[in-house]
């Protein structure tokens, strides 16, 4: 795993305590609107 924590922003990988929120607001009534995305939750990995 410390190969996947040096190519990200955060210097760490994710969790899913980092993703679930993220899905979860897309999901709320506030979002009703959002539709056909591509939302990249990666922490900013780069390849």
């Amino acid at each position: 795993m410390p190969f996947f924590a040096d190519i990200t922003a955060l210097g760490r990988v994710g969790v899913a305590d980092d993703i679930g929120p993220m899905i979860a607001s897309l999901l709320g009534p506030d979002n009703r609107w959002v539709n056909a995305q591509r939302i990249e939750v990666s922490g900013g990995q780069g390849i």
